[in-house]
């Protein structure tokens, strides 16, 4: 029988509010499987990691919904590293992670800050207006307007990127059945749609991303899908050589504010580095077990 402590935090705060709260579990080398989901669950956030100890890096890191395990989750490594730098069991410096999406960097700054290397994006498929306009409750003649693709890249996740006109986010009407089938039928996690801002304000876009089909009707920071965005962008928007920078702001919608930072490196044409980063806040400690 486990029993262990599982440290919340709130990732991607923006001014030590809002952020997207996440479980962290410290030395989770001897849990096993249904353990961690049945501590995910008890926690009850869209994701918790669990952390154990690995031979050629620095740790391994796990991370489970509340239905079933992950590939990779930007917001619960951030709240993992920044757990383990106000722990004291890190100093500031660079670090690498084991993850179900590879060994990733993971850059803990001397302010507690984290940036994290994600993936190179893979570029997967595209969809029709048409496909994408039902199930979120805008009429295909308005979303269609962006003049942008709709593509599924993934930089650790495979997530549907979907451009929707500037003032239309907030107007979404996510249809969770029928986006649930969508991801299941097209190997999806989930939907990350954005509107692009404008060149006054200190978002380069805002964010909503929805994951229904793993138990999340809606997340207020994404750090995977901000990543593929930055890519996204980077591809279709600006596309000089060179590092870009980006910040996004998502949970706006959930009255729950976040700010993600990405950086996109591009070199002859192909992405050659993705960093997302942000900062976090703990909450509390929950008892399980």
């Amino acid at each position: 029988m486990y029993s262990t402590n599982a440290i919340l935090v709130n990732s991607f705060t923006m001014d030590g509010k809002g952020g997207n709260p996440a479980g962290v579990v410290l030395n989770a080398d001897n849990l096993s499987y249904d353990e961690k989901l049945k501590i995910a669950q008890a926690v009850g956030y869209s994701e918790t990691a669990f952390v154990s100890k690995d031979e050629e890096v620095d740790f391994e890191v796990s991370f489970f919904t509340v239905t079933d395990e992950v590939n990779f989750c930007g917001h619960a490594t951030l709240a993992t590293f920044s757990t383990l730098f106000s722990k004291n069991l890190i100093s500031a410096g660079k670090y690498k992670q084991r993850t179900k999406a590879g060994i990733l960097s993971v850059n803990v700054e001397e302010n507690g800050r984290v940036v994290m290397e994600q993936a190179c994006p893979t570029y997967l498929q595209t969809f029709e207006y048409k496909d994408i306009a039902q199930l979120i409750g805008l009429p295909l003649d308005i979303l269609s307007l962006i003049k942008l693709p709709i593509e599924v890249i993934s930089t650790g996740l495979h997530d549907v990127i979907v451009p929707v006109p500037s003032g239309y986010l907030d107007k979404l009407e996510l249809d969770n059945e029928k986006l649930s089938e969508f991801c299941k039928k097209h190997n999806l996690i989930g939907m990350h749609a954005f509107e692009l801002n404008n060149s006054e304000s200190e978002f380069t876009a805002s964010c909503r991303n929805f994951a229904p089909l793993f138990g999340i009707p809606e997340e207020s920071a994404t750090g995977s899908s901000s990543g593929a965005l930055a890519c996204y962008l980077t591809k279709h928007v600006f596309k000089e050589e060179g590092s870009h920078d980006f910040v996004f702001e998502q949970g706006r919608a959930m009255g729950c504010a976040s700010r993600l930072s990405a950086r996109v490196k591009l070199e002859n044409g192909q992405v050659s580095k993705v960093e997302v980063g942000g900062e976090a806040k703990e909450i509390g400690v929950l008892k399980v077990g």
